[in-house]
C-alpha cells in the first residue's frame, strides 16, 4: 500500500527520573534519524513523543523524596523535554499524560469500549497492606525470588536474575516501601479480554507482518502460541486518570492502557493549537492512508504489538500500526542499565560534561545500536570512536579539504577541469550512495545506514592521500583544482548523508561550505552541489579530540555508583548452626596493642603483626593485606585476637594466634577493636 503521510511514535519515559543511553540507543535517536530522513524527502510525517507520569514508578520516587507526586512529574518531565531539545531529538510535540486532553481523551476511549461492552469484570484477590490500607501494585511488592532466593525482588521481576514474575510467586512478600507483611483482600476490576482477539491477532501479526524484525515477530509468537488471557485496564490506586463509571471510586486506569493513548492525545494537542500546520488530528489517526510506526524497546513489545492494538481494534476507528521497529537492551559497562541502582549514563548529565558533544553520543550508539541482539556501551569505546573514527577519518578529511582549499585558492571552490579514470573510480563508489542509504533506512537497518555514509568519508580521505594535491599544487594547479573540486563535493556529499545521524556536525558543515541551511536529500550522490567560484568559511574542526582524563571521570563515578549499590544490597551473613557458652568459652579474646606491621613478603595477602599481649608479646599473620594498603599506619591501635588459637606455620614464619576483623558492605576487612583504652591482655567475655 502507499502511504500519503507518516505517523511516528516513541515509548513514553517515565517521569520518574532522567533518560538514559539505554533509552537514547533503544528508542529516540533511531527515531529520530528516521524522521529526519523522512523530512529530508519531503515526505509528511508527524513525530509525536511525551512523558508517561502515570503508574507506580512516579509514585515509589514521590514516597522516598518526601514530596507530591505531581512535583515528581513534573520535575522529570520538564528535566526530559529539555534533554531532549538539547539532545536535538525533533519531536514535533512532546507533551505528558497529566494534561487535560489527555485525562478527556483517555476517558472517553474507556468509556466507549465499556458502554459497548468490550470489557469484561472480575473479582480477583490482590495482596492488600492492612497498615496502610491500600492495595498493592506488583511494582510496590518485594520478596524473596523463588528462582535465585535473592531478598528484594520485585512482584513484576528479579533484577537479580532477571525473571519475570509475579506476586503470587514470591516468598514471604511484603510492601516495598515499609516493609510490611501482606494479605489478601478482594477487589474488582474491568478486562481487555485479549483472548477474543487471539485469531485476529494471529492473522494479522504472523500473516501480514512476517516483514516485522525477528525480536519483534518472534516475541508476539511466543506470546500468541503460549495463548492471551484477559488484562486488566484498571487498578487500585489514587494517582491517575480515575475510571469513568459510576462504583469505581479509587480505581484508575491502568498505566499500561492509558499511556499509549498518550500518542493519540499528544497529536490531538498539537493538531488542535496548530491546525493550519498539521491539520486535524483524526487524519494522523484514523485515515487509512496514514502510516503508523511504533519506536519502543523489547520491553515494550506486547504492549505495541498485542496490548494496543487490541485496544484500537476493539474501538473500531483507528488505524494500526505499520511496523515496530524494536531494539533489544544497551548495557553499560557489561552490566544491565537500571534506574534504580543509578547504573547508567544520563543525558543530562552527559550533555553537561560534554558540551557540545551531542553528535558524538549520537554517533557511538547508532554504531552500537542493539537492533538484533544486546550490545554493550563502555567509555573506552565511546573515546576510541570519536577519537579514530569521528576525528581521524570524517573530520579530517573535511579539514583538510578545506585548508587545502584557502590555502592553494583562497577559499573558493576551484574550477573542475577533465577528470581522470581515478578521479571517475572515485565518483562511482559514492555516486549510488543514496540509493544505499534509502534501502537501509526504510528497512530500520540505522547501524549499516550510518556506517555507508561513514564511507563516504573514508572514500574521502583516501583519495586525497592517492592524489597528493599539496605535492602537485607545485607543479600543475589545474589538475590540483579539479582535485579538490571533487573533495569539496564529496564533503558537502557528507554534509547530507550526515544529516539524520549527525544534524549538529552537519549544520556547522553546510555553513562552512556556505550551502543552504536546509539540506536537499535530491542532491545526494551529484558532484555538482558546490558552484566553481562559490565563496567558503574558515575552517573549524569538526569534531574534537576526547582526552583520557575526561574519560576517567566517567569511569570512576561509575566505580563509586557500583562501591554504594555493592553496600546498599549488602545483607548479614546467614547465622551459623547453634552454640552454647561452654563453647563460646573455649576461645581466649583478648586485647592487645600493635607495635609493628608490614607486608610478608612474597605475600599478597598477609600482614605480620607484633602485639603487646601483656604477657610478653607475640607475633601473628593476618590476611588482610588488601584491605589495609599502608599496615604501618595500624601501629599504636588495639585489636582483638585469639590468643589460645593454634599456633601454624606461614611462608616460614609462626603465627600466635588469630586476629579478629569483620567482612564490611564492600567486602573489606576491618579489625575488630575496643571502644575506648583498655590494658593490654584484657580478655573479652
Amino acid at each position: 500500500m502507499t502511504f500519503k503521510r507518516t505517523l511516528v511514535t516513541t515509548a513514553l519515559p517515565y517521569a520518574n527520573g532522567p533518560v538514559h543511553i539505554g533509552h537514547l540507543a533503544g528508542v529516540y535517536i533511531p527515531a529520530d534519524i528516521y524522521v529526519r530522513y523522512l523530512r529530508l524527502k519531503k515526505r509528511p510525517v508527524l513525530f509525536v513523543g511525551g512523558s508517561d507520569e502515570h503508574g507506580v514508578p512516579v509514585t515509589i520516587r514521590a514516597r522516598k523524596e518526601g514530596i507530591t507526586v505531581q512535583q515528581v512529574v513534573d520535575r522529570y518531565h520538564y528535566l526530559i523535554k529539555d534533554s531532549f531539545e538539547r539532545f536535538g531529538i525533533s519531536f514535533d510535540v512532546y507533551s505528558r499524560t497529566t494534561s487535560k486532553t489527555h485525562y478527556r481523551l483517555a476517558s472517553e476511549f474507556f468509556r466507549k469500549l465499556y458502554d459497548e461492552g468490550k470489557f469484561i469484570q472480575q473479582t480477583t484477590e490482590q495482596f492488600y497492606d492492612e497498615q496502610s490500607h491500600e492495595f498493592l501494585t506488583d511494582r510496590n511488592i518485594r520478596g524473596e525470588c523463588p528462582h535465585c532466593h535473592s531478598e528484594g525482588a520485585y512482584g513484576d521481576q528479579c533484577e537479580k536474575c532477571g525473571r519475570t514474575l509475579s506476586p503470587d510467586e514470591l516468598i514471604n512478600p511484603y510492601n516495598a516501601v515499609n516493609g510490611n507483611p501482606l494479605t489478601k483482600r478482594p477487589t474488582t476490576h474491568w478486562y481487555l479480554p485479549l483472548d477474543q482477539y487471539q485469531s485476529w491477532l494471529e492473522d494479522w501479526i504472523l500473516n501480514q507482518h512476517k516483514e516485522w524484525r525477528p525480536n519483534v515477530y518472534g516475541q508476539c509468537k511466543s506470546w500468541l502460541d503460549g495463548g492471551l488471557r484477559p488484562r486488566a485496564v484498571t487498578r487500585d490506586l489514587n494517582w491517575g486518570i480515575p475510571v469513568p463509571v459510576e462504583g469505581a471510586e479509587g480505581k484508575v486506569l491502568y498505566v499500561w492502557f492509558d499511556a499509549p493513548i498518550g500518542y493519540i492525545s499528544n497529536t490531538k494537542e498539537l493538531c488542535d493549537a496548530q491546525p493550519e500546520k498539521f491539520g486535524k488530528w483524526e487524519t494522523w489517526w484514523k485515515d487509512s492512508s496514514t502510516r503508523l510506526i511504533h519506536f519502543i524497546g523489547k520491553d515494550n513489545i506486547v504492549f505495541h504489538c498485542i496490548v494496543f492494538p487490541s485496544m484500537l481494534k476493539a474501538e473500531g476507528s483507528y488505524i494500526l500500526p505499520d511496523n515496530v521497529p524494536s531494539n533489544e537492551f544497551l548495557n553499560l559497562e557489561g552490566d544491565k542499565i537500571s534506574t534504580s541502582r543509578n547504573w547508567a549514563v544520563w543525558l543530562n548529565e552527559y550533555l553537561d560534561d560534554f558540551p557540545g558533544k551531542q553528535d558524538v553520543l549520537r554517533y557511538v550508539l547508532t554504531a552500537n545500536a542493539p537492533e538484533t541482539k544486546d550490545n554493550d556501551f563502555t567509555w573506552a569505546d565511546f573515546q576510541a570512536r570519536n577519537n579514530n573514527e569521528l576525528v581521524a577519518i570524517y573530520g579530517n578529511f573535511i579539514n583538510r579539504a578545506m585548508v587545502l582549499t584557502h590555502k592553494y585558492f583562497g577559499g573558493k571552490v576551484p574550477l573542475r577541469g577533465e577528470l581522470t579514470d581515478y578521479d571517475r573510480t572515485t565518483i562511482e563508489e559514492f555516486i549510488n550512495l543514496k540509493q544505499t542509504l534509502e534501502e537501509l533506512l526504510e528497512n530500520f537497518r540505522f547501524r549499516d545506514a550510518q556506517k555507508a555514509a561513514m564511507n563516504l568519508a573514508r572514500i574521502g580521505n583516501k583519495y586525497l592521500a592517492d592524489t597528493e594535491p599539496w605535492k602537485l599544487a607545485k607543479t600543475d594547479m589545474s589538475r590540483t583544482a579539479t582535485i579538490l573540486n571533487v573533495a569539496l563535493q564529496i564533503a558537502a556529499n557528507l554534509s547530507i548523508a550526515f544529516e539524520p545521524f549527525l544534524p549538529f556536525s552537519s549544520a556547522k558543515l553546510r555553513g562552512m561550505l556556505n550551502l543552504a541551511e536546509d539540506a536537499d536529500w535530491g542532491q545526494l550522490g551529484s558532484i555538482d552541489i558546490l558552484q566553481a567560484n562559490s565563496e567558503l568559511q574558515q575552517p573549524e574542526l569538526l569534531f574534537l579530540k576526547i582526552d583520557d582524563d575526561a574519560i576517567q571521570i566517567q569511569l570512576d563515578r561509575l566505580q563509586r555508583i557500583k562501591k554504594e549499590n555493592e553496600i546498599q544490597s549488602w545483607q548479614p551473613a546467614k547465622v551459623k548452626e547453634p552454640t552454647n557458652i561452654d563453647e563460646f568459652a573455649k576461645a581466649d579474646i583478648r586485647v592487645g596493642t600493635v607495635l609493628e606491621c608490614e607486608k610478608v613478603k612474597k605475600s599478597d595477602k598477609l600482614l605480620c603483626f607484633k602485639i603487646d599481649d601483656g604477657m610478653g608479646g607475640r607475633t601473628i599473620l593476618s590476611g588482610i593485606a588488601q584491605s589495609y594498603p599502608e599496615p604501618e599506619k595500624l601501629v599504636g591501635q588495639q585489636v582483638l585476637f585469639i590468643a589460645n588459637f593454634p599456633v601454624r606455620k606461614m611462608m616460614g614464619m609462626e603465627s600466635q594466634g588469630m586476629i579478629l576483623s569483620a567482612v564490611d558492605a564492600d567486602g573489606k576487612l576491618v579489625l575488630a577493636s575496643v571502644s575506648r583504652q583498655v590494658k593490654n591482655g584484657a580478655q573479652v567475655g
